[in-house]
């Protein structure tokens, strides 16, 4: 049992020490230059950023369809429009590809 529990402590351990480069990285908010355009960043772009970008299109609509009673009583419906579908359809569909910063 406590062999266990010190294996996963260590494994906890190993994988916060590996991701804090990460962490580090994203407080700057910045791409560095040659990573922007490249094919690595175009690589993540076409298997992980558009797929989540069409999920959250997909739910942001789900979402509007459900918030419009609201959104229309308190005069916001276009902004709640905007917010939820707009924005994102645009970063899935008309950013370039690689291009994080639009």
């Amino acid at each position: 049992m406590l062999g266990h529990r010190k294996t996963l402590v260590t494994c906890c351990l190993i994988i916060s020490l590996l991701m804090y480069p990460l962490f580090a990285l994203a407080e700057t908010n910045e791409i560095p230059y040659s990573l922007r355009n490249s094919p690595e960043a175009m690589t993540v772009d076409i298997l992980a950023a558009r797929p989540i970008g069409l999920v959250a299109t997909i739910g942001g609509a789900l979402v509007f369809v459900v918030s419009w009673p609201f959104s229309a009583l308190g005069g916001n419906s276009a902004e709640a429009w905007n917010s939820l579908v707009v924005a994102p359809a645009k970063y899935t569909f008309q950013r370039p590809l690689g291009a994080y910063e639009q």
